[in-house]
């Protein structure tokens, strides 16, 4: 199926009609999983956003680096421990939820606690694992590297978009509910309990799916920033996912494609967040413009 996709760009390359760099198949691959994990970060951010939990996805995000650890010191494949790498994610993320529903402690100072021991954990693994590897794995889990994406990467990532556009089409008004007014939701007979485990799954599931493009460290930054910059520019929720998903998605593309285009020396996963949060400055100049002349 991908070798169709690949001659497909190809014919579009020898017509004229694509650049000459949509002839390398790992560039094409790196341009589907774009059009994939635009839309689903995106997604998944407007929730992140509206629910104020941001630091959530920090901490899961860092979880991967740990879980990425435990995978190749267990004998995984280096350039694929989605077992660990899976597991310990949700593990990570279930058991923050779990602990939140049974402590006094604010939330956020809770994400805290559980980021800063992923982060001690994951630190103190990837010491071993790059006496064990080459350092320049290490570098990818951090950082990512869409251009490596192949054939297991996209399928995952397919996976992922069918079953969050499944659930979105059958529960995405209960979800924003759940979030914006969760005693309402109640009284409506929502299990909002359901809801909050099953949106820490969603967002560990997809951070597990996007470590290889984004990188561990900034998968959390791809849900964030395109709903914050969608929430200055959305008149209302809808609205808004819609300017998270084309914000995501652009960013992811352009990210992608100008470094290589440009034939510039940056690591993709930087350049997807550096496009991001120039929509975010865009979006503040367009708000505070906006409120100028409100004020007016």
């Amino acid at each position: 199926m991908l070798d169709l996709v690949h001659t497909f760009f190809s014919n579009l390359v020898n017509i004229g009609l694509l650049p000459e760099m949509f002839s390398y198949g790992f560039l094409v691959n790196a341009f589907l999983a774009s059009l994939l994990i635009g839309p689903l970060l995106g997604a998944l951010g407007t929730l992140v956003v509206v629910k104020r939990l941001a630091f959530l996805s920090e901490a899961v995000g860092h979880s991967a680096l740990t879980g990425v650890s435990i995978g190749i010191l267990l004998g995984e494949p280096i350039t694929a421990p989605w077992i660990s790498l899976f597991a310990f994610s949700l593990l990570f993320a279930l058991s923050l939820q779990w602990v939140r529903g049974r402590t006094t402690v604010p939330y956020d100072a809770l994400i805290g606690v559980f980021l800063a021991f992923a982060l001690a954990m994951g630190a103190a693994l990837l010491m071993l694992v790059a006496q064990q590897v080459n350092a320049h794995l290490v570098e990818q889990v951090l950082f990512g590297s869409v251009l490596t994406a192949n054939e297991q990467d996209l399928l995952i990532l397919m996976v992922m978009f069918v079953i969050i556009a499944v659930l979105a089409w059958r529960f995405s008004n209960q979800a924003f509910l759940t979030a914006i007014a969760p005693e309402i939701a109640k009284s409506q007979r929502i299990n909002t309990k359901l809801h909050d485990y099953g949106f820490v799954v969603l967002i560990a599931l997809m951070t597990v799916a996007a470590v290889k493009i984004i990188g561990a460290i900034l998968v959390g930054a791809l849900l964030l920033i395109p709903a914050a910059s969608a929430r200055l520019l959305a008149h209302n929720l809808r609205s808004m996912l819609l300017w998270s998903v084309m914000i995501a998605t652009t960013s992811a593309l352009i990210g992608v494609l100008l470094p290589m285009y440009m034939q510039w020396a940056v690591t993709t996963g930087p350049a997807i967040i550096l496009t991001a949060c120039c929509w975010f400055v865009f979006a503040i100049s367009v708000h505070s413009v906006k409120g100028v002349s409100t004020r007016a």
